[in-house]
Order: structure tokens, then sequence, then C-alpha cells
């Protein structure tokens, strides 16, 4: 039987039906990806816990116990290094969150079904980025405050509490929550670089508590200028109302080098993280 021409034409063209374009995915689309990994992983909710339990628990823990010192004048350091103590403990949760959310997805090999979906990889960082420390920001800034409200409840048991209006206190009391989100990016640039959580968070530890001590013994001007460039030592002065080390840089300025080297490390991970196989 043939097929007149009258009969092609009615015949539709079957070129298109089984080639549907996928969408090209949009910033706001990555973003709520990765909100939702971020929000939906098991982890994410005890490091949370952890950071929150550890920072206000152990604030007031150590407020309580030098409180009758502070008053007695038995120590010379000032109410003020105490009020938010134990944000020093909490911040390796901050971390270790920004750790886990690059290199998690390493581990389980899902990192190639996000660049499967989502093939413009400066975006995914960036978005993993925004979903993190937007996340760490309002959650850090919580957990200053509790802190901060905590142990000035047992330093104002013994007449030695702190005033809103203190010198201070305010810059302390929305610092934690920039401290612990700018703290996470670092973290974040640590597992995109070094892709294995133990080794990143092995690294991050190092790099904020023991080198951040270990670099003072450097006799000289040397040591002195290393001890306030460490990331930790720069960074966490904005987070307590007096430091424990007059030395170190001024809070808003520590925390300008602190976030140009978690932005300079964020933009060595980015180049490696676009040119390295998944």
């Amino acid at each position: 039987m043939t097929i007149t021409a009258t009969e092609e034409q009615r015949v539709p063209a079957r070129s298109a039906p089984d080639r549907q374009r996928t969408p090209r995915a949009s910033f706001g689309r990555i973003l709520d990806a990765e909100w939702t990994k971020i929000r939906t992983v098991r982890s994410t909710t005890w490091t949370l816990s952890l950071l929150f339990v550890v920072s206000v628990g152990l604030t007031g823990l150590i407020c309580w116990g030098v409180a009758g010192d502070l008053a007695a004048g038995g120590t010379d350091e000032s109410p003020g290094a105490f009020a938010t103590w134990g944000l020093m403990f909490g911040q390796i949760a901050a971390l270790v969150l920004g750790v886990i959310v690059a290199s998690a997805e390493y581990s389980s090999g899902m990192i190639r079904t996000t660049l499967a979906a989502s093939p413009r990889r400066w975006s995914v960082l960036l978005a993993k980025a925004f979903a993190l420390g937007g996340l760490l920001l309002v959650l850090g800034t919580a957990t200053s405050v509790a802190s901060f409200l905590t142990g000035n409840f047992f330093l104002g048991q013994e007449g030695v509490g702190l005033a809103l209006d203190d010198p201070g206190v305010l810059r302390t009391l929305f610092g934690g929550g920039l401290f612990l989100a700018v703290l996470g990016l670092f973290g974040l640039g640590l597992g995109m670089l070094m892709r294995h959580t133990a080794g990143a968070v092995t690294v991050g530890i190092a790099l904020i508590f023991v080198l951040g001590n270990l670099v003072g013994l450097v006799p000289g001007a040397l040591g002195e200028w290393l001890t306030k460039l460490m990331p930790g030592n720069a960074g966490g002065s904005i987070a307590v109302v007096e430091s424990f080390n007059p030395d170190l840089l001024d809070p808003w300025v520590g925390f300008a080098v602190f976030s140009g080297e978690t932005a300079l490390l964020l933009l060595v991970a980015g180049v490696l993280f676009s040119r390295r196989d998944a």
C-alpha cells in the first residue's frame, strides 16, 4: 500500500518527542537543593545541637566557677573574658559541619549526581556557601546570645555581671554568629580542598587550636604577628567581650583578616573544584 502526498502531510513529524531538553538549573534551584541536603542530613542536627549545648553549657559552668574569684579579686582576668567562654569549644562543631557539607558527598559518591544535575561548579560551591553561612549565622547568633545570658546570670549573682551597653557586649552578641558563619565556610573550603572528612577536620583543628598557640613560640616580632594572623586568633576576638590575649588584633580588624583568609581558601578550593574530576 502506497501513501499519497496528501497523506504524507498528515503524518506528524517524529523528531522531537524523544528529545526533550533538560532545563538548565537556575542558581535558586541549586541553592534550594543545597539547603535541602544540609537540613535533611541527620549529622547536621546533631552537630548544631552539640554546638549550642557545648557553648551555652560550658559558658555557664565556667562563669559559675569563676564568679566568686572575680568578685573577690582573686584573678586578674576581666568578667568579659568568660561571658561567652564556651564558644571556644562550640566552634569545633561549626568547623566540622562546614567540612561535612563539602566532603560527605565525596564519601558517598553523591557529588557525581550533584554535578550531573548542576554542572556549573562555581554555582554549586556558592550555593553551599550561602546555605551553610546563613544557617550558622542565625544559629551562631542565637548561641552567642544564649551563652552570654547564661554566663552573665552567674556573674551577676556575684555582682560582676555585664550590662548590654558595656563596651564590646553588643558586638559580641552579633559577632559570635559572624565568627561561626565564617568558620563554617573555612571548614567548607578545607573540605572541598581535601575531599576527606577526617583529614580536613584534623587540619582545621590544628590550624585553629594548635598552631594558633604554637606560633607564639617563634621569637621576636615574627612570632607576634604570626600569632595575630592565625585564623582562630584573628577571627575569634569578635566573639568575646574581652580577649585573654590583649596583644591580638582589634576585633573588627581581626575578623576582616579571618574573612580574607577564608575567602582565599574558598577561591583556591573553587579553582580546584572546577578542574578536578568528581
